[in-house]
């Protein structure tokens, strides 16, 4: 496999890789490389689900990439009664125009945090679909365009589901990573717990590293990155091989090749390169083609089916 040499990564008025992941892992103190697939996620301009148990630093991962990155930020909690208007906004009249005024909701932000999804019914969850998909909303018979960039962080626990609605297949499919957090490193973890005060939080006093564009000129940066045909053909390869293994009801699709293309190009990008590695393709397989798989045995594992499938595909030298 041939690499291209390394040209530069950003313009001088663009922050590195390095300084944009230890922006945030300086005050998210869960692993690293998680910080690193959840820019890269960003970067590929996807969203992201979030999945882990409580308290081990999801918001904070949120908050903080919206701080690093300049990006308004806002937060939704989801729940049981929560209504498609209360995230869309609602069309109020006016008696002194005799007209519908358009109220936008939250939705309307650069950054939105679903805090726990899966805690509203399905009918709620939907209104979230065509703001994924198409960066627009419908309010009434109005049609909106949402803030640019617009990328959607939801969160969701794993091991609670009494009150919880699963997320259907159409809407993970929307998410271009599911990302489980872990707990931190024991020594950042000991760090954590003797520094932090009650009240105290870390990003409020964060400034971002990015200016009006920023972000734009950075995906453009990852648009940019390399991948050789052979790494291509390794990475198709593999999404193939999902859709005839009989432990699999459901293969990934042609989205999710492309998902796991421009996820590899950004996770290159965000470790100081301008080509993409079978290693980068092999990070992301479970991140980006785990929630879109079926597994014949609800108890199964695929993060390993898709370890054994890769182990079983040549990787180009």
């Amino acid at each position: 496999m041939s690499h291209r040499p390394v040209a530069p990564l950003h313009d001088v008025d663009l922050p590195a890789p390095a300084a944009l992941v230890d922006a945030v892992a300086g005050v998210f103190r869960g692993p690293r490389r998680t910080v690193e697939l959840a820019l890269a996620g960003v970067l590929a301009r996807g969203h992201l689900l979030l999945e882990d148990v409580p308290g081990v630093g999801k918001t904070t991962l949120a908050r903080a990439l919206a701080a690093a990155l300049g990006l308004q930020f806002r937060r939704i909690q989801f729940t049981a009664d929560l209504l498609p208007s209360d995230i869309l906004g609602v069309s109020v009249y006016d008696p002194r125009t005799g007209a519908f005024e358009t109220r936008p909701g939250p939705i309307f932000a650069q950054l939105l945090l679903a805090d726990e999804i899966n805690r509203a019914p399905p009918r709620t969850q939907s209104a979230l679909l065509e703001a994924m998909q198409e960066g627009k909303v419908t309010i009434d018979d109005r049609t909106l365009p949402l803030p640019q960039p617009f990328l959607v962080l939801a969160t969701q626990n794993p091991l609670e589901h009494h009150g919880t609605y699963p997320l259907p297949e159409s809407q993970l499919d929307r998410f271009l990573l599911r990302l489980r957090l872990g707990y931190p490193e024991a020594e950042a973890e000991r760090e954590l717990v003797a520094a932090l005060r009650p009240g105290d939080d870390p990003v409020e006093r964060m400034r971002p590293l990015l200016g009006p564009g920023g972000l734009a000129a950075l995906q453009a940066a990852v648009d940019a990155v390399h991948v050789d045909p052979s790494v291509l053909d390794y990475l198709l390869a593999v999404v193939r091989a999902t859709r005839s293994d009989p432990r699999l009801r459901l293969g990934a699709s042609t989205r999710a090749a492309i998902a796991l293309h421009h996820a590899a190009r950004a996770l290159a990008w965000v470790q100081g390169r301008t080509y993409v590695l079978p290693d980068d393709v092999r990070a992301l397989l479970g991140p980006a083609l785990g929630h879109r798989l079926l597994p014949a045995d609800p108890t199964l594992d695929v993060d390993l089916v898709l370890d054994e499938l890769a182990d079983a595909v040549p990787v180009p030298l």
